[in-house]
This record gives structure tokens, sequence and C-alpha cells, in this order.
């Protein structure tokens, strides 16, 4: 099955808020609904969030629909997350005011993907839409 492109767009923190609209909504017209689309859109948003957050002020964001999945990659510049980095990552300590998010994201997801060097980060997440 190929794969059908639904997003593909540069971002900043003043686009986040719109992008996950728009996430939610292509997400939702490609079969994810209920709590796996709730925590699909959560999951994007907090990758949108930290690659402004960390990854320089603005990223690359793609969402496209293939063999049953609706996935979601998120790209920045930043310089990069410290290594190693399992995926997926450890759940954070309960005290731990910070690294949440891509906790969070695997948790909410079926997969997550981290890709991570000098040149920024990549993360990729994807739902079984059935």
């Amino acid at each position: 099955m190929d794969a059908e492109l639904l997003l593909s767009q540069s971002f900043d923190r003043s686009r986040i808020t719109g992008l996950r609209h728009v996430l939610a909504s292509c997400a939702e017209r490609s079969g994810l609904s209920g709590d796996r689309l709730d925590g699909f859109v959560v999951a994007a948003n907090e990758l949108l969030t930290n690659a402004v957050r960390h990854g320089g002020g603005q990223g690359h964001v793609a969402l496209w629909q293939e063999d049953g999945f609706v996935v979601c990659e998120v790209s920045d510049h930043g310089d990069g997350l410290p290594e190693p980095r399992p995926t997926p990552p450890p759940r954070p300590a309960t005290d731990q005011t910070g690294g949440w998010g891509l906790w969070l994201a695997g948790e909410l997801t079926d997969e997550l993907h981290l890709t991570t060097g000098a040149a920024g980060t990549t993360v990729r997440i994807s739902s079984r839409t059935s």
C-alpha cells in the first residue's frame, strides 16, 4: 500500500496550536478515533513543543497514512540529545520536572522511533487505525 501524505510543514512556536488542530483533523479522517485519536494528538503536540523548546526554535512536521497506520514525524536542527537514548524512553522519575514528553509520546502511540545527532533530532510516532 502506498503512503498518503496528509501534511508537511515547517513551524515555530506560533504555529503549534494551529498545527495541533490540523493534525487532529487529519488523523481523525484517517481512521483514528476516541482515546487513540486523543493520545496521538497529545503525543504529536509533545513532539512539536520539544522541537521548539530544545531544537532551535523551529521544526518540520510530516503526517501520513500508510499500511493501516497514521504516522507523524517531527524534526528539528538542534544539537541533538545525549546518547545513548533508549527507544522507547524510560519513564522519568516522579520528581523530575522535564523529560516527560518523549516518554508520554511513546506511551500514547503504538510505535516511537528516535534519531538524534549533531544535525538535529527526528522523532516518528505511529498509531494503528484499526
